[in-house]
């Protein structure tokens, strides 16, 4: 990608904000290049010790109650929510994007609203949550490669 010379920061800042899809997909090509050289279970634990606190600050900032959050190796979800108020999450967020991760988390989070994917479970995640779209579309293109 080449940078332009000269211009105001706001020209500068414009051309960042088009070219952000750029950075998080190379920062997730790199995480996927080098996810497992490192100790999985390594990843796993941390995984265990940093998705639970985020859910739970999700969880407050939105006004929700969680009963229960757990860590798993789930092979075709990123995560899942319980009548009971109880969430599981993928191990693997953590080698996502920040902001996809805590598009996965809101979304868990607004079942325990509506427990399906109705229009209006849809406008609940949207207004939790204006950038779905886009960490929908990243996942769709990326989340393959994390599995």
């Amino acid at each position: 990608m080449t940078i332009p010379r000269g211009g105001s920061k706001r020209e500068a800042a414009a051309f960042a904000d088009r070219h952000d899809w750029w950075v998080e997909r190379q920062r997730a090509r790199m995480r996927t290049l080098t996810r497992f050289d490192g100790d999985r279970d390594a990843t796993r634990t941390l995984a265990a010790r940093v998705l639970p606190p985020l859910l739970f600050a999700w969880a407050a900032k939105l006004g929700l109650d969680v009963a229960l959050v757990s860590v798993r190796d789930q092979r075709t979800r990123w995560g899942s929510c319980a009548r009971n108020g109880r969430i599981c999450l993928n191990w693997r967020l953590v080698l996502m994007p920040d902001w996809v991760r805590d598009y996965v988390i809101v979304h868990e989070l607004m079942h325990l609203r509506r427990m399906d994917h109705s229009p209006r479970f849809w406008r609940h995640v949207a207004e939790a949550y204006p950038r779905w779209r886009e960490a929908r579309g990243w996942l769709r293109t990326n989340g393959a490669s994390l599995r």
